[in-house]
């Protein structure tokens, strides 16, 4: 992962300690490891941002500040990865989620309605409940596990790329020199 590229997009800790609304707890991100941008710090907040973003609970930005707190790694990449869940992709995330659980709990799935209500949500929901907190939970490990992996295999991937070019860059240096 380029380092650079991704110090661009990320804000600067100083910046968000001087807000108003975050400063009771700048003793929380305050601390410099969770700012870092290593290969572990970052496929770490892949595996919690990930992780948190597929859980269908309210204040998954929270979930993965903590979570980020408790893995000590990169705490804005994490809370910016729950967006992946937005309202937009929400519904067909959590569906897929549920369709997983019942699947995985080998209940029939039910089919939403023509026209897909909270009443009709309201109703249903003690149904839909244990398939999609199964669904939503599996999802989320194998997703976290798996961005942590393929973070990994990027990074190190875009390391040797770079040494082999300095190699080549210093092989070219030496014999016009």
């Amino acid at each position: 992962m380029p380092r650079r590229l991704l110090q661009r997009y990320l804000p600067d800790p100083d910046s968000l300690r001087r807000q108003r609304t975050l400063r009771c707890m700048a003793h929380l991100i305050g601390d410099p490891a969770l700012w870092m941008l290593s290969r572990r710090s970052v496929a770490n907040a892949f595996s919690v941002g990930l992780f948190s973003a597929l859980l269908p609970i309210p204040m998954q930005m929270v979930v993965a500040a903590f979570g980020a707190r408790l893995a000590r790694c990169n705490l804005p990449l994490s809370v910016a990865l729950v967006w992946i869940t937005n309202p937009l992709t929400m519904p067909l995330i959590y569906y897929a989620n549920y369709t997983l659980g019942a699947w995985l709990l080998q209940t029939p799935a039910l089919q939403a309605p023509e026209q897909l209500t909270t009443h009709w949500l309201k109703m249903q929901l003690m149904e839909i409940l244990p398939s999609l907190i199964v669904g939503s939970l599996v999802a989320a490990v194998v997703t976290g596990l798996v961005a942590n992996l393929v973070i990994r295999l990027i990074w190190r991937w875009h390391v040797l790329r770079s040494w082999k070019a300095r190699t080549h860059r210093r092989r070219q240096a030496r014999q016009r020199g």
